[in-house]
């Protein structure tokens, strides 16, 4: 099977288990917004026998490589049955778009990987035991990790709950767990914030006191360096949003990717 990017690849990893082999095109530390495919994804996708994507517009370019592959797989929208959420995109006119950061809560990972598993047994029958033991298992993994995200931002002080990013990869997290999530960059990180955009975020971060902003995973220090040096904010520890890090770093599975990200936001906001 072909997953579009890391996360989606591990929550597939998760219920194929040892029955199934999980191939990635945008991979550890990658940038899914900006991705270009290669002539070897278009091969990847000719032989595969089901095809896992976000959806919601992650994978722009995922059109074109289906095409050009000529797969006769069935594409599944991974992100199915999720409630979702709408954003603003400020460098495209002002129009309004899904929000496709939806593993960003860890209920909607809940509802990929029902799917993941759905899919799983249709396609191959015979492991349908497998993959539903699989999918507990590991469903049970992330109520825990739910219950231990829930927890430890209740300690983080309601006042300072709000942070500045690169870009808007976190709005699901934010409204699961009560956080708010400002980004100069908007949807994706192939738009540029203009410098009205910056001294308008410099001047919020005086004005609201938000103590700290906070670089993405694959995506250029610079921008954030200069908002920190400006309003006086700190700068936080590296939040993984769009993809896991290698597998021996910080995020090297999803639920590891939460956690670091959760003890990134302890560390700059708890006081």
């Amino acid at each position: 099977m072909v997953a579009t990017f890391s996360i989606l690849g591990d929550f597939a990893k998760n219920v194929g288990g040892d029955r199934v082999a999980v191939t990635t095109l945008v991979g550890p530390n990658g940038d899914v917004h900006v991705y270009s495919p290669l002539a070897s994804d278009a091969r990847k996708l000719s032989v595969a026998n089901v095809v896992f994507i976000n959806g919601l517009g992650l994978e722009g370019w995922m059109t074109r490589l289906v095409t050009a592959s000529g797969t006769n797989a069935p594409i599944i929208v991974a992100t199915k049955g999720v409630t979702l959420r709408d954003l603003k995109d400020e460098h495209e006119g002002s129009r309004t778009v899904p929000d496709p950061h939806a593993w960003q809560s860890i209920a909607n990972a809940g509802i990929y990987v029902a799917n993941i598993r759905d899919v799983l047994v249709k396609v191959d029958p015979a492991g349908a035991g497998i993959y539903d033991t699989n999918a507990n298992a590991y469903l049970a993994e992330l109520d825990a990790l739910e219950k231990d995200v829930k927890a430890a931002i209740a300690k983080i002080p309601v006042a300072r709950r709000k942070i500045i990013t690169n870009h808007d990869a976190f709005g699901y997290f934010g409204d699961a767990y009560g956080m708010e999530f400002i980004a100069p960059e908007g949807l994706s990180t192939d738009s540029e914030p203009s410098a009205a955009d910056v001294a308008k975020i410099i001047t919020q971060i005086r004005t609201q006191k938000i103590p700290a902003v906070f670089l993405e995973d694959g995506t250029d220090p610079r921008l954030m360096q200069q908002i920190a040096e400006e309003s006086g904010a700190t700068i936080g520890g590296k939040l993984y949003s769009d993809a896991l890090s290698e597998p021996n770093g910080p995020a090297g599975t999803y639920i590891e990717l939460m956690r670091n990200n959760v003890r990134e936001l302890e560390k700059a906001l708890i006081s």
